[in-house]
Parts: C-alpha cells; sequence; structure tokens
C-alpha cells in the first residue's frame, strides 16, 4: 500500500467486470464531468478478472487520458475486494466509487460532493427512483434490512456502490487483511457521519447483473458472520428459549401424571421433541462452525487481492 498523504483533488474507483465496450463512453463521460468540477482528479479501472478485453481497453484508455490508472487483478476477487485495492491506491483526498455499468450517471457526482461538504464523511446517493426489476429490488431491501439489523448502522438501507467519502477513513482499516470485503461496513469503524442523498440512476447500458438473488443473500450471510456476533446470540437465545420449552412440557407430564394418573401417550409427541432439539442443536453447530470458518481463513492468509499489472501510477508512490 502506498504510504503518503493525499493531495487535494478527487480518485474515481471503479471495479470492472466484462465492460470492455462501456469503459470508452464511461471516461469520456467521467472527462466531461470531472472537468466541470475544477479539481485535480483521478480514475482507477481496477479490472477484477474480467474474462473479456477489459484490460485491453484500460491500456488504450490509459495512452489517450493521463488521468486513467489500471489496476489488473490476477483472478476475479469480488466487487468489495476490488474497491478496497483501489481505494488503498487513491492519491487524492476525496474517493467517489460507482460501477462500470453506466447505471451511476458521471453527471451526478457533483450531488454527492455537494452533500459531503454538509459536515459528513460519507455520502450514499440512493436512486430516486428504483432502477431494477422487482425481485432485484426486494432481494435488495431484504438484504440491506438484515444489514441493519445485524450491524446497527442506521441508513444502510439506503446505502449502494455510488458513494463518496473522505480518504481519510481508510486509516481506520489500514490492516485489516480478511478475504471478506465490505466497504461499506469498513467505513463504519472511521465515522459515524453518513449522508444520502437521492440521484438519478440510468438502466444497465449493456449486459446484466451479476448479482443474482442466492449471491446476495450469500453477501448478506457472509457480512452478518463476518462482522457481527448477531447470529450467535440468536442461537443463545435459541437454546435459552428451547430450554425454558423443555422444561415447561416436562411439567407438563408431570403434572398430568399427578393429576390425571397417565403419562404423556404417543409416539409423535417423543418424536417431535426429540426433532425440536435436534434440530435446534444443529442450527446452533452450523453458526460457530461458519465463525470457526472465518477464523481459519483469516489464519490461513488468504489474500484479498492480487495484482497481476498496474499502468498509470508514479513509480515514486
Amino acid at each position: 500500500m502506498r504510504t503518503f498523504i493525499p493531495e487535494k483533488g478527487l480518485s474515481v474507483i471503479i471495479p470492472v467486470y466484462n465492460s470492455e465496450n462501456i469503459l470508452p463512453s464511461l471516461t469520456e463521460r467521467l472527462e466531461n464531468s470531472l472537468r466541470a468540477l475544477g479539481q485535480n482528479f483521478e480514475v482507477i479501472l481496477v479490472v477484477d478478472g474480467s474474462p473479456d478485453g477489459s484490460w485491453q481497453q484500460v491500456l488504450s484508455l490509459q495512452e489517450k487520458y493521463a488521468w486513467v490508472r489500471g489496476i489488473h487483478l490476477m483472478r476475479n476477487y469480488g466487487q468489495h475486494n476490488a474497491l478496497l485495492r483501489g481505494i488503498r491506491a487513491a492519491n487524492f483526498d476525496t474517493i467517489i466509487t460507482m460501477d462500470d455499468d453506466l447505471q451511476h450517471p458521471p453527471e451526478e457526482i457533483h450531488k454527492l460532493l455537494a452533500e459531503l461538504e454538509k459536515d459528513y464523511d460519507v455520502v450514499y446517493g440512493f436512486p430516486a427512483k428504483d432502477t431494477h426489476d422487482a425481485w432485484r429490488n426486494f432481494s435488495s431491501r431484504f438484504t440491506k434490512r438484515m444489514l441493519n439489523i445485524a450491524l446497527g448502522v442506521a441508513g444502510i438501507e439506503k446505502s449502494g456502490a455510488f458513494r463518496a467519502f473522505r480518504t481519510k477513513l481508510r486509516e481506520g482499516f489500514v490492516d485489516y487483511n480478511s478475504s471478506f470485503v465490505s466497504v461499506d461496513v469498513l467505513l463504519t469503524w472511521g465515522t459515524t457521519r453518513f449522508g444520502y442523498i437521492p440521484v438519478d440512476h440510468a438502466p444497465r447500458a449493456e449486459g446484466h447483473s451479476n448479482y443474482t438473488f442466492r449471491k446476495l443473500i450469500t453477501h448478506t450471510f457472509n457480512l452478518m458472520t463476518g462482522f457481527s456476533t448477531l447470529p450467535l446470540q440468536l442461537a443463545s437465545w435459541l437454546g435459552f428459549g428451547l430450554t425454558l420449552f423443555g422444561f415447561s412440557i416436562f411439567l407438563y407430564v408431570i403434572i398430568r401424571y399427578f393429576f390425571q394418573g397417565s403419562p404423556v401417550p404417543g409416539f409423535p409427541f417423543l418424536a417431535s421433541i426429540i426433532s425440536i432439539f435436534s434440530g435446534a442443536q444443529l442450527f446452533a453447530i452450523g453458526i460457530f462452525g461458519e465463525y470457526l470458518s472465518r477464523m481459519y481463513f483469516r489464519l490461513m492468509g488468504k489474500p484479498q487481492s492480487l495484482v497481476r499489472e498496474e499502468i498509470g501510477f508514479s513509480t515514486e508512490k
């Protein structure tokens, strides 16, 4: 990681995957929008193991635009891992993150920056109206609601990939080295000053989203077990509740025996009780196993990402 004090300006960080045909239009619109702001700027394109010609396109764009920086990762590590790599390479004191599919219009960046000046450290631009289909909107809201419950971060339902924040915040996770990464969670380690502003979102320029419902659920579960103790607390409360349930069943059997002179009949009753307790035990063991697996991967030292090639960065930094 580069160890230098960021200069005044903007670092726009964009993870790139299967966007070979979109990048020329994206960089052209970025140039128009960023130059209008009157600040120094750079655009860091992090190619996340894309199988198409995205990296060749980045090389071509860097020859055309001196402010383009390129990072080519060895394989696909995921959006947040790619973002973290770009964040750690940023040269300027304000960072903008956005998607590569033009759903986040570069012309809306000025709104994030204006809101950031209102004594915020992080500002999210959420869609003024939904642009995805119904199931994607539902699954996105569901996962973010679960994160709000698990992480206790107010307003996280409005979070997203279109964000602006102060580069200084990366000092709060400078030593973070787990392969499980959530930029949104890492930002909460350094500040509580979060802002949210509605911005225009456009339909995807080409292709389709790589985030399926299954991936969203998996991402949420990884965040809950990687950055929160709520699942462990749920397992504890489940055990406590079933203990009370078992004790009440025991009292019921004893009372019935003394007052009616007969035990509770039926094998189904016994089988159902055994199934409830066995299922609860396996559920709790599964949660403990998830936490142990996180610890195991951290002890293994699995890298967040590895760089195949970089272009456009100063060799002095």
